[in-house]
């Protein structure tokens, strides 16, 4: 039988036979990969819609605790009895580069802080955090940090996106494109920062920015002041179902452009935020609204105490985000530098002093509480800086430390996480990472392994090439999981 040239082309039944072919080899390397699923749908229509792991993860939640400025490792949990007897002294062969002010070092200097054990596990502690010691026995202590910057934006980056460079998907973006989010109604990820007037991280939102993923990934910055969110309450004089009829005609509008235009994969995302901003004027001033917790669960977390109630707020809140379902929060102690954040540059001690004073009592209410919620089983608390500081003091009236790229402290607590035990250390003065030495790459691969994923097949393909959080290094911290 022949075929009428007119109405099927040589070239048009090659293109669709090929085709045919092709949609067919398509389908069986989805379906072996897991992708041709139900859902798979739903996750292309609503990018946040709940994926599973590539294996079962400990953590659901995550709350990152930053103290940015670089807090102190031997100021605050890495005790150095060496330093006390050597206060004073030249530190030999130190390299003026190491920090940022290389005309301003001085000697060797102790903490100005008290020690003291506390828990089963005895562990030392300053005494700048009297109700954080009481919880010692539930974090993960690693003592042997090192990152590759000495300045504030890049080292910044560095922990928030695993690259010194500004533009890349931060941790809480490749969470969130990993599992979506288990919340309908708020942001998969938020992000607070300092309240009181001392401004945003160097570097401002690229460190919660969604870099080539689809930007409804991206952490959502609440407020610290006023309305959290722009738009917040329903527009005046427009009903509820004036509303929605808008939204359901521009939902309408961008689908069929969609379906048109496959590759603008920003659509997707862009129609899902405008839904996902119609709930939330329904459900987010209830979730945001602290003052409806009970008088003693605002005691616990000192929203009584001045000093303090900014930061409790934020931690209050905090739960309550991951309570209702909200993938990651991320919360900042400090401002932009120096005396505005645990960049003790000058005066050590009263900086120090201050900003733990602001963090202490509502970080240990957070854990308290989570625990007594259930929460803190599968909720993953993060406690660190950009650097840590060098034991060499930086000269001035008052005393400071300048940046240490190579040695810093994080605790980690909760989901799947080994309490009461240290992992690594520095050298006996706190001046560089010495045993079992944890990069931020390893730091990343462990919170996607605690959140169910194996850091190498998290990947996303951009400009030709597979990106993953880790690059191409990164090992799980075994010794600190349960």
């Amino acid at each position: 039988m022949s075929i009428n040239a007119s109405l099927l082309p040589r070239r048009e039944l090659l293109r669709r036979a090929g085709g045919g072919a092709g949609m067919l080899a398509l389908a069986s390397l989805l379906q072996d990969t897991g992708l041709l699923l139900p859902s798979a749908r739903a996750a292309s229509l609503n990018p946040l819609a709940p994926r599973p792991a590539h294996f079962p993860g400990r953590a659901k939640s995550v709350i990152w605790l930053f103290m940015n400025g670089g807090p102190s490792q031997v100021d605050t949990w890495d005790y150095k009895p060496e330093l006390i007897k050597s206060d004073g002294k030249e530190l030999a062969g130190f390299d003026r580069n190491t920090g940022f002010f290389t005309d301003s070092v001085g000697p060797l200097m102790k903490s100005p802080f008290a020690w003291a054990q506390h828990g089963q596990s005895g562990t030392w502690v300053s005494d700048l955090f009297p109700h954080l010691s009481q919880h010692v026995d539930k974090m993960a202590f690693i003592h042997s940090c090192h990152t590759e910057s000495n300045n504030h934006s890049p080292a910044l980056f560095m922990v928030n996106t695993g690259s010194t460079r500004m533009g890349l998907p931060c941790v809480g973006a490749w969470a969130t494109y990993g599992l979506g989010s288990e919340s309908g109604n708020l942001p998969a990820f938020v992000v607070m920062s300092d309240p009181l007037d001392r401004g945003l991280p160097k570097g401002h939102a690229s460190n919660w920015g969604s870099g080539f993923l689809p930007s409804i990934h991206q952490g959502t910055w609440l407020r610290p002041k006023g309305a959290p969110i722009d738009n917040l309450q329903q527009p005046t004089g427009v009903s509820g179902a004036a509303q929605r009829a808008q939204l359901d005609l521009l939902a309408q509008l961008n689908r069929h452009h969609l379906a048109h235009s496959p590759a603008e994969t920003e659509l997707s995302a862009r129609i899902e935020s405008f839904e996902l901003a119609y709930r939330m004027q329904t459900t987010a001033p209830e979730a945001f609204d602290v003052a409806n917790e009970p008088p003693h669960v605002q005691n616990l977390y000192g929203l009584d105490q001045d000093h303090c109630r900014h930061f409790a707020s934020q931690c209050v809140m905090a739960r309550r985000m991951v309570e209702r379902g909200v993938r990651f929060v991320q919360i900042y102690s400090g401002g932009m530098e120096n005396q505005r954040s645990w960049d003790g540059h000058e005066d050590i001690a009263g900086n120090h002093r201050g900003f733990a004073r602001e963090t202490d009592q509502p970080i240990a209410g957070l854990l308290a509480d989570l625990q007594q919620r259930g929460l803190l089983d599968e909720t993953l608390v993060i406690w660190g800086g950009e650097f840590g500081r060098l034991p060499v003091s930086q000269k001035g009236s008052n005393p400071g430390r300048d940046h240490n790229p190579h040695a810093f402290t994080y605790w980690m607590a909760g989901a799947g996480i080994k309490g009461g035990i240290h992992h690594g250390a520095t050298d006996e003065l706190g001046h560089q990472a010495a045993v079992d030495k944890v990069s931020v790459n390893d730091l990343h691969a462990t919170i996607l392994h605690l959140l169910g994923f194996d850091h190498e097949r998290l990947t996303y393909i951009h400009d030709g090439r597979k990106f993953r959080l880790t690059d191409v290094a990164g090992e799980v911290v075994q010794a600190i999981l349960a």
